[in-house]
């Protein structure tokens, strides 16, 4: 297999196809991945997000590994949606820290109409500066991607969490159809798609391997497919989970790179539980996007002088605005 790396871009893969890579040493799978990335990307630049939460808890669904879901115990308390001007100046700060992509959260199922106006002119006011702009508010329906859409929405974020499998032992409130419903209105409408999972919330290895399929399998691939692990957090059903072996997470992200291999794979929630080391395999094996900033949402995330200081040591630079570091 190594003989002859395939670095082409399909949404044919088999299971068996990506079993076999995903099983392969560890070495041959992070030199496949490594080729794969560098016949698509500047191996040495990793794009930078900044993620606010813009409506905090109170959430309907009962996502098991969720804070801010109002069927859980986590001790968090629901906030309303904040105001733009409060959005708009997070953004300048992040612009400022080096950040050339904004995503907006909302603890909703789904936003509600009366929303809307907000959340356009959340969009509009960010697109202004200069930067790509990116929500995830639940599911959408027809009319509130049309919205996003005329607002100049780049990416819409919606993660699959898991495998279709494991998905009802994670939530069930909704349904892992609804999300891949979801995606593809999103991305009929022309708003890039931004979608990734979980992983080490007990799942198996074929659920990653799974998971993974189901986005390497759509009518396009994902532009950006951010790779989670699972941060225990306590109160919530998924509190006590084992932690899981560091290097089976390593493999998840050089799978995501070989079976996309033009997008964006970004290392996201549980990086302050990663070692530097850890961190710098991920980017080997081809996660070349992460969030900065101190908090992802509800969770804690690296300070940003510790990530400046990695990228120094690794060598790495931040992709400049406008520049997703694909190779022309």
């Amino acid at each position: 297999m190594l003989d002859n790396i395939d670095t082409s871009v399909r949404t044919d893969w088999t299971r068996e196809e990506a079993e076999a890579i995903y099983n392969q040493p560890f070495n041959d799978l992070l030199f496949q991945a490594q080729t794969v990335h560098r016949a698509h990307f500047d191996p040495n630049k990793v794009q930078m997000s900044k993620l606010l939460s813009i409506k905090t808890g109170g959430c309907p669904e009962d996502c098991a590994y969720c804070s801010q879901s109002a069927r859980n115990g986590a001790k968090l308390s629901a906030s309303k949606l904040i105001e733009v001007e409060r959005v708009l100046a997070e953004a300048r700060k992040a612009k400022e820290a080096g950040a050339t992509r904004y995503c907006m959260g909302a603890a909703w199922r789904s936003p509600k109409d009366r929303d809307m106006d907000q959340l356009v002119a959340m969009v509009e006011g960010v697109k202004a500066m200069g930067m790509e702009t990116c929500m995830t508010l639940g599911m959408l329906d027809d009319d509130q991607v049309i919205k996003l859409k005329g607002a100049g929405l780049d990416y819409y974020n919606h993660n699959i969490d898991t495998s279709e499998r494991y998905y009802e032992e994670i939530i069930t409130t909704r349904t892992f159809a609804d999300r891949i419903d979801t995606l593809n209105r999103v991305r009929e409408a022309g708003i890039k798609v931004c979608a990734g999972g979980i992983i080490g919330m007990g799942e198996e290895k074929m659920d990653r391997i799974d998971m993974l399929l189901a986005l390497a399998t759509l009518p396009a691939h994902p532009d950006s497919v951010p790779i989670n692990q699972l941060i225990a957090i306590p109160d919530t059903p998924l509190a006590d989970v084992a932690p899981l072996d560091p290097l089976e997470f390593v493999r998840t992200i050089a799978l995501a790179r070989i079976l996309m291999p033009k997008s964006h794979v970004r290392l996201s929630a549980g990086r302050t539980e990663m070692s530097d080391e850890m961190q710098a395999m991920c980017f080997f094996a081809g996660a070349n996007s992460i969030f900065v900033g101190d908090t992802l949402l509800t969770a804690d995330n690296p300070e940003e002088d510790h990530d400046v200081a990695l990228f120094d040591r690794l060598g790495i630079q931040a992709m400049a605005p406008g520049c997703d570091g694909a190779k022309k």
